[in-house]
Order: C-alpha cells, then sequence, then structure tokens
C-alpha cells in the first residue's frame, strides 16, 4: 500500500468513517492488538514464525487441494488486515496472510540494515519453506507487488503464477501519477500540499484535509473501519519512511528509483494485472505494465479506488479466483 498520510492524521481520517455503512468482513478470530500475543494464546490457524531479525505473524485458512496462494500486502511497514476479504480464495485452497517483519502482530524492528527488499525476499521465502510449499501463487498488492515481483526474481521455482494488485513496480511513474492526481483537488488543497510540503509540516490541518480528500477518490472509496484502526494502529512509521518517504508527492526513501518494468518481459509465469476503476496506482499505467509482460491478463476493478479489497471486494475475489483457477489447470498433473 503506497500511503503516505503520517499516523497521527491517518488514525484521524479512520474516525471520520465511523459512521459509514460497510460491509461484515469474513470471519476472523484474530486481534488488533498491535503487540503479537503469546504462541500458545493464537487461535487455530495462526502461528508465529522466527525469521532474521524477529518472529512473524501469519494465518493459513482453507484445504483445498489447489496450490497455495500466499497474500503480500502494502507498505511497507504496514500489515495485512486489509486484505482479509482474500481469504475466500481458500474455498479451493490453503491461502496464507501474513505480516512483514515491523509491523502488524509481526515483531517490530528498528534496525534500518532491515529496511530492504532482499531482507523481505529471505523473509518470505522462510515463510514458503516452513510452510512446506514447493509452488506457490504470490498475490501482492501496492508495496506487495514489488516484494512478489523481486520474490519471483529471486525464485522462479518456488512461483506458480504472480497476481499483481494495483501495481508499484514503477515508482517514478507512480510519483508522477500522484502529482497529476494531486492537481484534481480543489485550488486551496493544492495550495496547502505545496506550501506544507516546502515547510516539511506534513501536520498542518489544511495538510491533513487535503490528503484526506485525496485518500477519499484515490484510495479507499468504502473503507472497512475495523480494518482501517487495525491497519493504522500497527504501522512501522520508520519502515515506511526509511523506503519511502514522507508522502506520496516526496518520495524521497530507498524505494524512490525503484523500476522493474524492464523486466517484466522476462516473466515466464502467468501474471495477472488488477488496478481500481479510480486507484492511485493509475489504470493506464497498470495496462502498459500488463502489456509488457508475456500473455498477462488485465482487470479493472469497477467502483473501486486503491484498497480494491475494501472497495469492491467481490469482484476483486472473482477475477482473482478465476485466474487461480485457471492456471492450476492448465498445469500438467504431476
Amino acid at each position: 500500500m503506497r500511503t503516505s498520510l503520517p499516523v497521527a492524521l491517518m488514525l484521524a481520517a479512520s474516525s471520520a468513517v465511523a459512521c459509514m455503512k460497510e460491509p461484515p468482513p469474513p470471519a476472523d478470530t484474530t486481534s488488533s492488538a498491535s503487540a503479537a500475543p503469546a504462541p500458545n494464546a493464537l487461535p487455530p490457524g495462526e502461528a508465529r514464525l522466527a525469521v532474521d531479525g524477529g518472529h512473524i505473524w501469519y494465518r493459513v485458512v482453507g484445504s483445498g487441494n489447489a496450490t497455495p496462494a500466499i497474500l503480500l500486502h502494502g507498505g511497507p511497514g504496514f500489515s495485512s488486515f486489509y486484505l482479509r476479504s482474500l481469504e475466500a480464495l481458500s474455498a479451493d485452497r490453503p491461502v496464507v496472510r501474513y505480516d512483514q517483519l515491523g509491523a502488524g502482530k509481526s515483531d517490530r524492528i528498528t534496525d534500518t540494515a532491515m529496511f530492504n527488499i532482499p531482507h523481505f525476499v529471505r523473509e518470505l521465502d522462510s515463510l514458503r519453506s516452513h510452510l512446506g510449499y514447493d509452488k506457490v501463487h504470490i498475490v501482492g498488492h501496492s508495496w506487495g507487488t514489488i516484494l512478489g515481483l523481486e520474490y519471483y526474481r529471486a525464485h522462479p521455482e518456488h512461483v506458480t503464477s504472480l497476481t499483481l494488485m494495483s501495481s508499484a513496480v514503477d515508482i517514478p511513474t507512480w510519483e508522477k501519477n500522484a502529482t497529476r492526481l494531486v492537481k484534481t483537488l480543489p485550488d486551496s488543497m493544492q495550495k496547502a500540499i505545496a506550501t506544507r510540503s516546502a515547510e516539511k509540516n506534513y501536520k498542518a490541518p489544511d495538510y491533513a484535509a487535503a490528503i484526506g480528500e485525496f485518500y477519499g477518490r484515490y484510495v479507499w472509496r468504502r473503507p472497512v473501519k475495523a480494518e482501517l484502526d487495525s491497519l493504522m494502529s500497527t504501522v512501522n512509521e520508520g519502515i515506511y519512511n526509511y523506503m519511502q518517504g514522507p508522502s506520496e508527492f516526496t518520495i524521497t526513501g530507498t524505494l524512490k528509483t525503484y523500476d522493474a518494468t524492464p523486466f517484466l518481459k522476462s516473466v515466464k509465469v502467468p501474471v495477472l494485472f488488477t488496478v481500481g476503476e479510480f486507484d492511485e496506482a493509475d489504470p493506464a499505467t497498470v495496462k502498459r505494465q500488463a502489456q509488457m509482460t508475456p500473455a498477462a491478463k488485465y482487470a479493472v476493478i469497477p467502483g473501486a479506488a486503491h484498497i480494491v479489497q475494501w472497495d469492491n471486494p467481490d469482484e476483486t475475489n472473482r477475477v482473482v479466483r478465476d485466474f487461480l483457477k485457471s492456471v492450476d489447470s492448465a498445469r500438467p498433473n504431476p
């Protein structure tokens, strides 16, 4: 998830949707507390795994015979709460949802030596190996598309397919698109963003109001209040700021020049690109990336902004489920 609002402002934004009507989330016994529970207190299907730098929390649902899917959340430094609706894919296969080290229910980290792509790739491979999965479908969203593509680059033998949702694999273009979208806001809000960004005053009320308007148009249109609260209460701002930067429009972190589009032509597994109709990831940009990728499929999720899992979960699940089933059916029997 490429989000920019400082956590204090994001929490304020979450309170603004408290009275909005929302669909009930799928059944989940997980807690929204930021501190991870002791291993013996975790509900069935949940566990903690020791990885380089600490322990990560993960949850496995489903027991079908189809190839397992591992969900990769956005950020970096956010968590998997908002991906809960994708657990509906477990009707066909095991689905793994986990919090990358540093946020969510996983251990917090502050060592910037671990704030990099290779660390998160190794962490993902440790989880896959621990679960005993030789082949997996990778389903990544936003920053999770970077992690998924880089995992495939490092371990192509373990990847059956890639689902890249709201792709962030070209950060310079992402920043240009975000800047363009700012120009669709009211003039007063554009001025507030420009002024406060120059001052590096990201907590000013007028800046918060402008970013709130941006989020309501291009990040989420129908947020799930409980999941938004849980998501924002467990953010690791250190990771986000180090790798991304202070805002969507001022990207100064280590991902600033990341652009994997030249690699897309080399991907040899089936790929699905999805994007929300009003997504800050930009449908035209994501469509071009799909066209760069051999035999890739492309789908726009209607009525949705960036977090399609909240804005249109039914269509999101249908598109992803159909893709995964089509890939499985095309694979030769072992």
